[in-house]
């Protein structure tokens, strides 16, 4: 790990990564209630919010659509990915370099590791350079830790997550991005796992204000530094409204109830 409590993708301790690289892991399906998200601008917008440390996007995104938006949006370049119809083990190609990466101007660099594919040791061999290559530029290096492979059967277990996070220290991270395992308990004890790196919480599918903002609050209670989210933001009409909320649950710690309450 390195210091990164000064990098500009954290804020007083805590992250909020607003992933859109949806559109090449998911396809256009996620934008079909949203039509107008197709466009990636109106994503960069949203992410102007005061609450978004960093807006995670893969490198023809980061191309076309970051230079209009550099002087208010940090960008966290994610370096690999694979589309949805792919129906192998899970694996992730190496889309960027890091050097490039660093040359488009990112704050930090991502990268997926689905630990138990039979892709595994390679996809760890992939990470190792893309790390030390970071660390040349003093890029943080966040990890989409999802334990994945025909041998997995339930890749939110909370044995598995906590598995997650202490891989990802292990292996040189500096965030790790993992799924909530089902409790504040099983939230506390993937922390724990994971030393002194930090830990964010995927978002995951669309779900109700208060049920979405409600477990980001037990995931911070727990020992969470923040969210790493796609769809509960920007699938929203007005993605203003719970950034507002997200802001007071992650860096005041606020209640969901409050937080919520202080939108209304």
């Amino acid at each position: 790990m390195i210091p990164i409590d000064d990098s500009p993708i954290v804020r007083d301790g805590k992250s909020l990564i607003l992933a859109m690289d949806h559109g090449l892991e998911h396809g256009p399906v996620d934008f079909e209630e949203v039509p107008e998200k197709l466009d990636p601008a109106t994503v960069f917008e949203t992410a102007t919010h005061d609450a978004v440390t960093t807006m995670a996007v893969q490198k023809g995104i980061a191309e076309g659509y970051y230079p209009s938006y550099e002087d208010d949006v940090n960008l966290l370049l994610k370096l690999n990915g694979t589309s949805n119809m792919w129906m192998g083990e899970p694996d992730s190609a190496i889309n960027c370099s890091v050097d490039y990466a660093a040359e488009l101007g990112a704050d930090a660099v991502g990268f997926t590791v689905y630990s138990g594919s039979n892709h595994e040791v390679e996809m760890y061999e992939e990470f190792r350079r893309v790390q030390e290559k970071a660390r040349e530029y003093d890029l943080p290096v966040v990890m989409w830790s999802y334990p994945r492979g025909q041998g997995l059967k339930n890749d939110t277990k909370p044995g598995t997550i906590s598995y997650a996070t202490r891989i990802a220290l292990e292996v040189g991270a500096d965030i790790a991005k993992v799924k909530y395992p089902g409790s504040a308990d099983a939230m506390e004890h993937a922390c724990k796992a994971a030393g002194d790196m930090k830990v964010v919480m995927s978002g995951g599918s669309k779900t109700s204000d208060y049920d979405f903002c409600s477990t980001v609050e037990a995931a911070i209670t727990a020992g969470a530094s923040g969210l790493a989210v796609g769809r509960n933001i920007w699938q929203r009409e007005d993605p203003t409204r719970i950034l507002d909320a997200l802001e007071d649950v992650i860096y005041e710690e606020a209640t969901a109830d409050a937080a919520l309450e202080a939108t209304e």
